[in-house]
This record gives structure tokens, C-alpha cells and sequence, in this order.
């Protein structure tokens, strides 16, 4: 018996989210626990290094397991996705040590959002990118996200994952780039409140389409009272990158 920990991609189109839900929706964490106990896993939940919502995709995500297997983790992953249906995939797994939280063991989550700036829908893309226009001025929307990095209070684009808990972030890298005709926004922190990345989306495309200044925006960074009125990005556009853990 041993603990191990897996890397998981996943499209999250066809799923309610990463978490299990009690009514039996279709859940990212569902299928991967389907497909442990066909290898004679027992716990009652895997352990996951966050949670996704409906329609949100990610390419790193981290999960961990106990798992009695003596066949090496190449053929574990392997086994797993023997199991998993295809738009879910274990990419990588490795022994850890045992007790191998991966929510507790992190030290940053690294998300990107992708735009694309088109004023006619393009129904072959838009399962992973949120369609805007008119298009965003670039410069605005650069600076809207230098004005994330550091340590501060985003209460204002999120509430706390628990009843009384801190809204403050640090956030580490917060940038925008062009990829084709792609507009991506990666942002780096040590946690996220709830659906803060969508939120903090949808505020500076606001800015960069001149629907509200930069100067209001950081008005919502300074003073955590206020909160963001205006909406949420969609959840498609938003991709979990990677988890990073203390070496």
C-alpha cells in the first residue's frame, strides 16, 4: 500500500464540475474514483488540490490516492486511463509520501483565461475561449493586471472558501498575452476565492472595452468593501495550468 499522486487533464464541457455531487451528476472526481476502484482502491475520497467549476478545464490538476499496486506508476497511469473516459486523462503519476495532501501541500495554482476578440460566433471554438467584442485595448488591460501582484485583499471580486475566512491573496504573476489571435491572461497566486479569476476577467475586459476605468478597478483592489457589480467571465474560457509544491 502506497500513496501516490497523479497529474489530470481534463475538458470540462461534459462535467458539473471537478467535485462529486451527491445527486450523481457527472463529475470529474466521479470518474477518476470510478476508475480507482476498478483497481481495488478503498478510500472513501481522493484528495484534490482544488476544485473546478461546471464548464472550467484544466491541464493541472493534482490529485492523490492510496493505493495497493506493484506494477510501477508508468503502468498505473496507464491502467487509469485504460478506464477513464476520453475527456479525462491521468498525464503523470508518482509515489509521495504518505499523507500526501496536495491542497495543503501547495504552494501556488497557476490559471489562464483565453479571449478571443471576434464580433461573429465561431461555434468550433468557443468551447474554450470567451468570444468579446469590440476587442480589448491591449495597454489597458496590461495594466488593469500589473495592478494584481502582490500581497492584498480581493474581497471585492470573490468571497472566502469558508464561512469567516481571509480574502487575502498574493498573488505572483498576473500577465496578458497575445497567442495568435488568441488574448491570454496567466495568473499565479497562492489560493483563489471563489470564482475570483472569472470575476477579475470580466472587470479588466470592462476596462480594456472602456465600460469602466482603471482607475475604478483599482478603486476595487484598495478598498475590499466595495464589490465587483458587473458580472463573471464564463467558465470556458478558464484553464487550471499546474500546481506548484515546496520542493
Amino acid at each position: 500500500m502506497a500513496d501516490y499522486k497523479s497529474i489530470v487533464a481534463y475538458d470540462g464541457t461534459g462535467f458539473e464540475g471537478f467535485q462529486r455531487q451527491p445527486d450523481g451528476r457527472r463529475t470529474v472526481q466521479s470518474e477518476l474514483e470510478s476508475a480507482l476502484r476498478g483497481l481495488g482502491w478503498a478510500e472513501r475520497s481522493l484528495r484534490a488540490a482544488g476544485r473546478t467549476d461546471a464548464g472550467v478545464h484544466a491541464r493541472g490538476q493534482v490529485v492523490a490516492f492510496r493505493l495497493a499496486w506493484e506494477h510501477g506508476p508508468a503502468r498505473l497511469t496507464s491502467a487509469l486511463n485504460s478506464a477513464l473516459p476520453p475527456d479525462v486523462a491521468i498525464r503523470q503519476t508518482e509515489r509521495v509520501s504518505d499523507g500526501f495532501h496536495p491542497r495543503y501541500a501547495a504552494r501556488s495554482r497557476r490559471y489562464s483565461y483565453t479571449l478571443v476578440a471576434d464580433p461573429v460566433r465561431d461555434p468550433l471554438r468557443e468551447r474554450r475561449v470567451w468570444r468579446v467584442w469590440p476587442e480589448p485595448d491591449p495597454q489597458k488591460i496590461r495594466l488593469s493586471a500589473n495592478a494584481l501582484v502582490g500581497r492584498r485583499d480581493f474581497r471585492a471580486f470573490g468571497p472566502a472558501l469558508r464561512r469567516n475566512g481571509s480574502t487575502v491573496r498574493r498573488v505572483i504573476l498576473a500577465e496578458w498575452t497575445t497567442v495568435e489571435d488568441r488574448i491570454v491572461f496567466t495568473i499565479e497566486a497562492d489560493a483563489f476565492l471563489y470564482r475570483m479569476v472569472r470575476r477579475l476577467v470580466s472587470a479588466m475586459v470592462a476596462v480594456g472595452q472602456g465600460k469602466t476605468s482603471l482607475e475604478a478597478f483599482q478603486a476595487l483592489l484598495d478598498d475590499p468593501q466595495q464589490r465587483w457589480q458587473r458580472g463573471i467571465a464564463p467558465p470556458q474560457g478558464l484553464c487550471l495550468e499546474s500546481v506548484s509544491f515546496e520542493e
